[in-house]
């Protein structure tokens, strides 16, 4: 694991049921929420600061999610990826990385393509049961309740940047 981790210089995230808990909500005026961890947004600082890029790719489409990518400073935004591998390849195309050098974290079946191809692929501890054989890592944690912020965690630790990162927290 530890060598696996040492390559990632990009953690791809899935949206519903990975940075949320897969609740979507609806107001009487069509209005959508989602439910963001703090603690998820920021292990994604953190790790940015370390120089690891994040992007996002998910099968559904939503302003929420724009707005959330933007807050973050993630400009790796796919939406509406119904065949995500597509995005993922042309992502590779932009950054020039490799599969090896990216990490993904995916919760359902149309995630599977895009896990067995990456250098380190995780899933929350509530992903569908058919992905858990195509991950290296499984997190404690539930999407949307913290799963992201344990692989932006691990990411530091395994590359031997946590120290460094988090030093200004330790003062």
């Amino acid at each position: 694991m530890e060598e696996r981790l040492a390559k990632i210089r990009l953690l791809l995230l899935d949206v519903d049921g990975v940075l949320t808990d897969g609740r979507i909500i609806f107001d009487s005026n069509g209005v959508e929420s989602k439910f963001f961890n703090v603690k998820d947004g920021h292990g994604i600082k953190m790790i940015q600061r370390a120089g690891i890029q994040v992007g996002i790719i998910s099968g559904r489409e939503s302003l929420v999610v724009t707005n959330r990518a933007a807050e973050l400073g993630i400009s790796l935004v796919y939406q509406r990826a119904l065949d995500k591998l597509s995005p993922y390849l042309d992502i590779l195309d932009k950054t020039g990385l490799d599969d090896v050098q990216v990490a993904f974290v995916g919760d359902d079946v149309i995630d599977i393509p895009v896990l067995r191809r990456v250098g380190f692929a995780a899933a929350p501890a509530d992903a569908v049961a058919d992905v858990f054989p195509h991950v290296h890592f499984t997190t404690r944690n539930r999407g949307g309740w913290g799963a992201v912020r344990e692989i932006c965690d691990l990411l530091l630790r395994g590359q031997g940047k946590w120290d460094e990162v988090t030093a200004r927290y330790f003062r």
